[in-house]
């Protein structure tokens, strides 16, 4: 009985250690199940980081991306905008025929040449004069350049012909951002500030309107202004004015003298400059506009701002167009053309010379020239009238390029 009991009692207690072991056991697999549960929910929050810090990644190289492909855009617009420079190109030719004058006289004639320049680009020129005693391209001591033709008093009337001609690429100028800085070189001033006969900027009269129009200006950028806004609101195309003007500064200014072509009212413009300290020059040259450009000169000028350099300006293309298109000073369209020739010219035109009082070379019999937009020619040493090329007798041609009938334009907008 005592043995039963005790078997009995040991076999309790056999049960309850396999019992309590068994259910260790279960504890164990149940913290390996959450250990794994929780490695594996580590692993995920790993895979999702990860996955965040990929997205981030290419979040930052598709902001990477598209910053490359603004900053392509604003260079392509900037690219755009330097590219939006027209141009005209085409050829010009000058014909002279001087048969009308008697035998046993001596004819010479000089043809204003272009140079390359800033805008321009320059080529074949070329002079066809078979029957003449000379004929060569020259250069005066200013750097414009011409063709030179000579028949002496032996060649025949009938064989004083020439074609002067050469190629132009001509670019819009656009407007410089303008920023000042420095001095102005003394080579400018000394070139740029001075005088002429016609363009007198030490006359009294010119240095008190000068005064008093950029009296409230400290810049040169703002002083030119000034004087551009003052020729327009103070002076007038005149049509009836022979050829382009001669710019006789002195006569223009006068209160019921305020009126002109190109010459004049640009050689204001370049004398009141001058003035006010601003260096200041013209250009003479040509439109290239029409097929027909015989009477097409025309004048143009710049002012100098250290720190920028030459800046372009046409005042005269202004008032020609307010006369021209029957405009009001104060319409939208006026203003427009305004503001298009403070520090722009258009593509259709070519610089032929710079300077005033000019003697050409070889050097002419008459006196000094005025400018050098025409032709000139003197026969036996007397001048011609280049203002009338029916007598003289000239004319100019241009041929634009790709045009394929030769016809450039039928308008012609004369100086």
């Amino acid at each position: 009985m005592n043995k039963t009991i005790m078997s009995r009692t040991r076999l309790l207690a056999i049960a309850c250690a396999f019992a309590l072991a068994l259910s260790m056991l279960a504890l164990a697999a149940c913290g390996s199940s959450s250990s794994s549960s929780a490695a594996s929910s580590s692993a995920s929050a790993s895979s999702a980081s990860a996955s965040a810090s990929s997205a981030s990644t290419s979040a930052s190289s598709a902001s990477a991306s598209a910053a490359s492909e603004s900053a392509s855009a604003s260079s392509a617009s900037a690219s755009a905008e330097a590219a939006t420079a027209k141009t005209q190109s085409g050829t010009v030719t000058t014909s002279l025929d001087m048969t009308k004058y008697d035998q046993g006289k001596v004819v010479r004639a000089w043809v204003p040449v272009p140079t390359n320049g800033d805008f321009q680009t320059i080529s074949d020129e070329a002079i066809v004069a078979d029957g003449a005693t000379k004929a060569e391209m020259t250069e005066d001591g200013l750097g414009n350049k011409m063709a030179y033709i000579e028949w002496d008093a032996t060649v025949d009337p009938s064989v004083r012909k020439a074609d002067v001609s050469f190629h132009a690429v001509r670019q819009e100028a656009l407007r410089p951002t303008i920023t000042e800085s420095g001095d102005v070189p003394a080579d400018i001033a000394k070139t740029y500030l001075g005088s002429s006969k016609m363009v007198a900027a030490d006359d009294p009269a010119v240095v008190a309107l000068a005064q008093e129009i950029t009296k409230d200006q400290t810049t040169y950028e703002g002083r030119a202004r000034a004087i551009y806004d003052w020729i327009y609101e103070n002076m007038e195309r005149d049509n009836d004015v022979v050829g382009c003007g001669d710019g006789d500064v002195c006569r223009l200014i006068s209160e019921d003298q305020r009126a002109g072509k190109c010459t004049d009212i640009n050689s204001v413009f370049v004398a009141l400059c001058r003035a006010a300290g601003v260096p200041a020059t013209e250009m003479f040259g040509i439109r290239m506009n029409a097929d027909d450009i015989t009477g097409n000169q025309h004048c143009w000028c710049e002012f100098y701002v250290p720190g920028t350099g030459w800046v372009p300006a046409d005042p005269a293309d202004v008032l020609k167009a307010v006369l021209n298109d029957k405009l009001d000073k104060t319409s939208a369209e006026a203003l427009d053309k305004k503001e298009y020739y403070w520090g722009q010219w258009d593509e259709k035109r070519v610089e032929y010379s710079h300077g005033r009082d000019l003697t050409l070379s070889p050097a002419q019999d008459g006196a000094e020239l005025n400018d050098f937009g025409y032709p000139y020619a003197e026969v036996d040493g007397q001048p011609v009238d280049f203002y009338k090329p029916a007598e003289f007798v000239y004319s100019i041609a241009f041929v634009e390029d790709g045009a394929a009938d030769g016809s450039s334009s039928s308008a012609s907008a004369a100086k």
